[in-house]
Order: structure tokens, then C-alpha cells, then sequence
């Protein structure tokens, strides 16, 4: 008996200590209020009338929601002038009727017409693929490209004659494509004027729907867009004259060294000599070890230098010669197979706290490579000047025996001296001064040589003189 009623107790003492969240005898103690939609609208009152109220407003968010879907549909397709002529109407038919004048009835009706014709030039979907072809997506600057808009119907039924917007960089050509029958392919050709170099992103082409007036406009983005790379102009040099070196595997310098292959003279035997070029027979007259010492040769590396600083050049025609020089003596240097390295002046951040001393090297694995890099370059006012520029190319073009510097006629005979003096002693230091429309010049002060030109031709005509010389 005892043990019987320490048991219920038990259970009773159990049963006090369970969570209100749990349900005892069919009842279910108070739970944490809900927090959802229907809470905020209704509360916990629950019946006919809650239920009501929560499909009235569920009905409500419904279309609410659909009204606003459509509202953002007729505003991305209406334009300023549509609206205008939207609100004009509505003034007309507000006024005309209202107020009583009669003039202004027609002008509702009419404006209400034409409203209602111009949104049935945007029934119809964007049913045809388009597809951008550029045959040869690199031109010279002077030349034009051409290119194809392939239009295919995929559909089963014919699509209606339509028009198509091409961005060509800034600009912008309207291409109409004609009615297309079922599973038919139409080429649409285009060309692209290439009046200033540098690289044209070409596409994505829009397709248009619009009515005369221009009341209603609806654009479709088609995912497809080429960039077309508009190369200097560059003027073939004569072979073996670019760097005024005129061979190709190596020339002999004045510094001496124990083992090349340009015998220089004889002197005495030194501790540490390679006795392999110790030449017996003039020991054996002189009575001493006497050993060959030779000139020592390196291969030929041209250093090609663009300046990229705007203090440097005086107008834009001045700087777009001197890529076309920078670009012609790189080619002719790759395709002689030359150790060649093709650098441009680095630029400051904006908001840098001092000067950014370094150079951008361009590629010089193919001619191709090179003319892609230089269509990129752009002058800039916080870009390194051509002293602090042969600086920096001299200290990382280790090994450089010819060095082109290629600027504008701005820097001064002081500031090319400057230049110069940067390069070790032995290397060639040449400054090509672009000067359009200016009579070609060769001159030599001190140490470096500075050609003057005023066409691309003159610096092809000027090289040919030199390894004449």
C-alpha cells in the first residue's frame, strides 16, 4: 500500500515538472506565441471570419504583387515621349470632359488611338538566334573590318522583318533583319570604320522592338560580343639594321675576358688562368707562360622604351607615331629572332602618396602579341617621363646592348642627355623623337644618338642609311 502511493506520488511529482509545450491528458498547456503572417493579421483568433480576413489579404498581396510586375513591364518599355503623350491624353480626356471643352475630346480620342497602336509594335517574341562573325577580328588603323550578324529562325513558322542595335565602341549601327521563314539563316553584313587605334569591344547586340514615333521601346540583350583589336600602323625596317647592329649571334665589346671567341692579344700567365689558352709558342720565345686573352662578345638585346607621359608629347598625333615606331622596331626585332624587350612607362595611382617608380614590359613572343599590347596603351599625365622611365629599363634590362628611347618633342636636349647617362657605358642609347609633319634629323650629342623624324617612313629610310654607313 505504502509502496503504492510513493509511486503515484512519484508519478504526480513527474508529471508538475513536464514543459508546457507538452500534452498531458489530452490538454495542451500554453506554448510560445507564434510569430507568422497570420498572427500579425489576426492574432490567435481563429473562426470564419479570421479566415476571411487572412484570404482577403492573401488575395490582396496576390495581385498587388502582379500590378507591380506589370507596372515595371510598361515602364521599362515606355518612353519619356510615350509618357508624355500618356499624360497629354489623360489631361485632354480629364479637361475635355470636365470642363467642358469640346476641343479637346478629339485630341483624347486620337491620343488614345495612337497610344494603342504603338503597343501593338511590341507584340511578337525575340524568336531568332543571333550570332556575331568576325572573320579577322585585328586591322591596321586606316582600314576597315567587316564582319556578319547570323540571324537563324529555330521555330517552326516564319518571324516577322525586325531591326537590331550593334554598339561598336562609343558608336552605335542600326542592322534590320528581314523576315525570316522557318529554319532559314540570314547573313547581315556590317563594317567598322578603325579611325584611331586601340581595341573596339563590338556587341551585344540588342534587339528592338519600337513603333515610328517612338512612343514604346522593348529590348532584348543578346549574349554574344567580340572585341576587335585595331593595330598601329607599323613600316617594315630593313632586316639586321634595327638597334644599328648588324649581326645577329654576337659583337664584340671592349671589355676583355679569359675564354670567348675574338682573339684580342697576348699577355703573361696569372695565377688562376685557364692554362688551356696558355700559346706555347710565344712562351717558349719569350721565356714566360704567356696566355690569349680575347674580347669579350654578347649577343645582341635590343631595348625598345615607349613613353607613355603626356608632359613628353605635345599633341596626340605625336604619341600615336611613336607606338607605331615603338611597335615597328619591336616586329622587325622578333621576326629577326633578336633578344628584344618592348617596355612602357608605368602610371601613379591617384591617390598614391609618392611616385611609382616601374616599367610594364609588353609581350614579345609574336609580333601578333606585341600589336595587341600596344593597342591597349594610352598616354597619362601621372605616367613615369622619359628620364625616370630609361631609369627603371636600365636597371631591369640587365644585359642590353641597344636601347631605344621613344618620345615626343617635348623633353629637352638636358632631359635626353639624362636619359642616356642611365645605361652602362657600352650600350647604344638611340632617342627617337616623334615629331609629325618635321624634317627627319640625325645628330650625336655626346654619347647618344637622336633621330629626329616627322613620318613612320623616315625612321625606315633612316636605319636603311645607317647600316649603309
Amino acid at each position: 500500500m505504502n509502496t503504492t502511493s510513493r509511486h503515484r506520488s512519484g508519478t504526480r511529482g513527474s508529471l508538475t515538472g513536464v514543459p508546457h509545450s507538452t500534452t498531458v491528458r489530452g490538454e495542451t498547456a500554453a506554448a510560445t506565441p507564434l510569430t507568422n503572417a497570420r498572427t500579425r493579421i489576426v492574432g490567435e483568433r481563429t473562426g470564419f471570419v479570421a479566415d476571411v480576413v487572412v484570404l482577403v489579404v492573401r488575395a490582396w498581396r496576390i495581385a498587388t504583387g502582379h500590378v507591380r510586375t506589370a507596372a515595371r513591364t510598361v515602364a521599362s518599355v515606355v518612353t519619356a515621349l510615350g509618357w508624355t503623350m500618356v499624360g497629354v491624353t489623360a489631361t485632354a480626356f480629364a479637361v475635355g470632359y470636365a470642363a467642358g471643352w469640346a476641343e479637346l475630346v478629339p485630341v483624347a480620342w486620337a491620343g488614345t488611338v495612337i497610344i494603342l497602336v504603338a503597343g501593338l509594335f511590341l507584340l511578337g517574341g525575340h524568336g531568332q538566334d543571333l550570332r556575331l562573325a568576325m572573320p579577322h577580328n585585328r586591322v591596321v588603323v586606316g582600314s576597315e573590318a567587316s564582319g556578319a550578324l547570323v540571324a537563324r529562325n529555330p521555330t517552326g513558322h516564319r518571324l516577322l522583318a525586325t531591326a537590331v542595335e550593334l554598339p561598336i565602341g562609343d558608336g552605335l549601327q542600326d542592322l534590320p533583319i528581314p523576315s525570316l521563314p522557318a529554319g532559314a539563316t540570314e547573313d547581315v553584313p556590317f563594317t567598322v570604320p578603325t579611325r584611331r587605334r586601340g581595341v573596339l569591344p563590338i556587341g551585344p547586340v540588342r534587339s528592338v522592338r519600337a513603333d515610328p514615333l517612338g512612343l514604346v521601346r522593348r529590348e532584348h540583350v543578346w549574349d554574344t560580343s567580340v572585341e576587335l583589336f585595331v593595330h598601329p600602323r607599323t613600316v617594315a625596317i630593313p632586316a639586321t639594321s634595327t638597334g644599328f647592329v648588324r649581326d645577329l649571334e654576337g659583337q664584340a665589346t671592349r671589355d676583355l675576358t679569359a675564354s670567348d671567341v675574338a682573339f684580342h692579344a697576348l699577355r703573361e700567365y696569372q695565377p688562376g688562368d685557364d692554362r688551356r689558352y696558355i700559346h706555347w709558342k710565344s712562351t717558349a720565345k719569350q721565356g714566360v707562360h704567356m696566355v690569349r686573352e680575347f674580347e669579350q662578345t654578347r649577343r645582341s638585346h635590343l631595348l625598345v622604351a615607349l613613353s607613355l607621359a603626356g608632359a613628353d608629347y605635345a599633341n596626340a598625333e605625336q604619341f600615336e607615331l611613336a607606338v607605331s615606331v615603338a611597335g615597328s622596331l619591336g616586329v622587325r626585332a622578333i621576326r629577326d629572332a633578336r633578344t628584344v624587350s618592348v617596355v612602357v612607362s608605368g602610371t601613379t595611382p591617384e591617390f598614391a602618396k609618392r611616385k611609382v617608380f616601374t616599367v610594364r614590359s609588353l609581350s614579345t613572343l609574336t609580333p601578333v602579341r606585341l600589336l595587341d599590347d600596344l593597342a591597349r596603351v594610352e598616354r597619362a599625365d601621372s605616367a613615369l617621363g622619359v628620364v625616370d622611365l630609361a631609369r627603371v629599363a636600365s636597371e631591369q634590362g640587365a644585359g642590353t646592348s641597344v636601347a631605344f628611347l621613344v618620345l615626343g618633342s617635348k623633353p629637352t636636349p638636358a632631359q635626353l642627355r639624362a636619359a642616356s647617362a642611365s645605361f652602362p657605358a657600352g650600350v647604344e642609347v638611340v632617342a627617337v623623337v616623334c615629331d609629325p609633319g618635321y624634317v627627319p634629323a640625325l645628330r650625336r650629342v655626346g654619347g647618344l644618338t637622336v633621330l629626329t623624324i616627322g613620318y613612320l617612313e623616315d625612321l625606315q629610310k633612316a636605319l636603311a642609311r645607317s647600316r649603309a654607313a
